[in-house]
């Protein structure tokens, strides 16, 4: 009989661990990419040409020589006007960014080089509070802008931020006329600025210098606007055209000079530079 007996076979699942850390999710294609691959492509997906968010020191790595950075404002940080709280204190929320990102603030600004040609750069980085303008912010891009001025140099700054910073209030609302008076200085001393926006950008920063540069450009895809487009439809009961808000569809509408990828973006900045060196001694 035990001809007829079926015996159950004894499947054994192999289960395979897969180590954490090593596949991302592209945000914009969805596709699943080996980490080191996107590391090794300047942190843009190879498969659509994405540019993820990057720190502040990362960028300034890809845009100006090695060694030439020397900071402007290490040791200015924001207090706490409003003695700010929410699910945790204002002061709390900072130390937390701080020892996540080890930076003192939002931004890194200081004197650096750009293929030889000396500049003062300004460089936000998101993973602190969003990379949101409060009043430390608006301070390290005014005396950043001051000191373009003072030594007759480009002012070169990159925008990822959220924001004005609301836990400040007022103060931070009024770094959009501070950072904005300051930038207008140079264009009455005839120094040029250059306004690198990435992803995101949006806010008080839009709505000051990020969008007062004489030359502004973009990484490919980067959502720019003052408010979210859920919130404009709202406002206006309309449905928003497609792409809208990302740095191509600001370009084909006048809101930006040049889209231009990662990998490309310091070669871009040394001619700009260049041409504009060249103009300024004729």
């Amino acid at each position: 009989m035990a001809w007829f007996k079926k015996t159950k076979e004894q499947r054994i699942e192999k289960k395979v661990k897969i180590p954490e850390g090593l596949w991302v999710k592209c945000e914009n294609c969805k596709e699943i990419v080996y980490k080191k691959e996107i590391e090794k492509n300047l942190k843009v997906c190879p498969k659509c040409n994405y540019h993820f968010r990057i720190s502040a020191r990362e960028r300034l790595k890809l845009i100006v020589d090695d060694g030439s950075i020397s900071e402007i404002g290490a040791d200015i940080t924001s207090g706490d006007p409003l003695v700010f709280r929410d699910t945790l204190p204002y002061k709390e929320r900072i130390k937390e960014s701080q020892s996540k990102s080890g930076l003192k603030e939002a931004i890194l600004a200081g004197e650096a080089l750009i293929s030889g040609y000396p500049v003062i750069a300004a460089v936000m980085d998101f993973s602190f509070l969003g990379g949101s303008m409060g009043s430390a912010v608006g301070e390290k891009i005014a005396r950043a802008a001051e000191a373009a001025l003072d030594r007759k140099v480009p002012l070169v700054t990159v925008a990822s931020s959220g924001g004005a910073r609301m836990q400040e209030g007022i103060f931070s609302l009024m770094q959009m006329a501070k950072v904005s008076s300051a930038i207008g200085k140079l264009k009455e001393g005839g120094v040029p600025y250059i306004s690198i926006l990435s992803d995101p950008t949006f806010g008080g920063v839009t709505a000051s210098f990020a969008m007062l540069g004489d030359i502004i450009i973009a990484e490919p895809r980067s959502l720019i606007g003052f408010a979210g487009p859920r919130v404009i439809e709202q406002t206006i009961k309309q449905q928003l055209p497609e792409n809208f808000q990302r740095a191509e569809f600001l370009l084909e509408h006048g809101m930006l000079d040049m889209v231009v990828d990662r990998k490309d973006m310091k070669e871009a900045l040394r001619k700009i530079i260049m041409h504009l060196s060249a103009s300024a001694v004729r």
